[in-house]
């Protein structure tokens, strides 16, 4: 495949990452999507795979003077994960924990938005797959499994389109299984390896997480 856009859109790389997970239709897979962009690709894994979707939330920590650099993640607990590069800069320690508690606000308050009525579904003793669109610097999946294995899933997954070669491996540590199709040495940005790469709203992502837990209702009823 060529080392830019490789996939047409979220939706593609979705498609192509369910046959490469085909392993696992039919097993009652839970398919857990890390918003915002993933949820999408959750939805269309969980349809294809015949399994149930719900969302694992981390954020980003973002460096001093550019947030949208990750210096590491973390999740809902408040378990941090630093890259390589951030744990050795001792004096950013303060800016960390100032990070970490702005985080964590957000990640009550989108909890709160994405599923108001319900606590997360449960992994213990499932197979769980982790999904993203992309790997860079790999902190939010590596957050997201940490967190999802603490709560001890059967098998745990971690499945992306792309990745940054040395993140993947970073990640792969964490994880039972690493499914993911790409790892091109030139990688930038996720959005390199999209023709179509839209932002995916709030509203989008509660939408599409009600439209799920309404269908898995009536897959049990049935």
């Amino acid at each position: 495949m060529p080392s830019e856009s490789s996939f047409a859109d979220r939706a593609e790389a979705a498609e192509a990452l369910a046959l490469a997970l085909d392993a696992y239709r039919g097993r009652n897979p839970l398919i857990l999507a890390i918003p915002r962009g993933a949820v999408p690709m959750g939805k269309i894994l969980a349809e294809r795979l015949n399994g149930q979707l719900d969302i694992v939330l981390v954020r980003k920590l973002g460096a001093p003077f550019n947030p949208e650099c990750a210096i590491g993640a973390i999740d809902e607990t408040g378990w941090i994960y630093l890259n390589p590069y951030a744990q050795e800069a001792g004096e950013m320690n303060g800016f960390i924990e100032r990070e970490k508690s702005r985080q964590l606000a957000l990640l009550k308050a989108r909890r709160a938005q994405y599923t108001p009525l319900r606590h997360p579904v449960d992994p213990a003793g499932r197979i769980a797959i982790v999904v993203d669109d992309g790997l860079a610097t790999g902190a939010t999946m590596i957050a997201a499994l940490h967190a999802v294995r603490a709560r001890k899933p059967a098998k745990l997954v971690c499945a992306v389109p792309v990745a940054a070669p040395d993140s993947l491996a970073r990640a792969a540590s964490f994880a039972d299984q690493v499914v993911c199709l790409q790892t091109p040495e030139n990688f930038a940005a996720v959005s390199q390896f999209y023709r179509h790469f839209t932002q995916v709203e709030d509203d989008e992502v509660t939408r599409i997480l009600r439209m799920a837990d309404t269908s898995h209702k009536v897959q049990v009823q049935s």
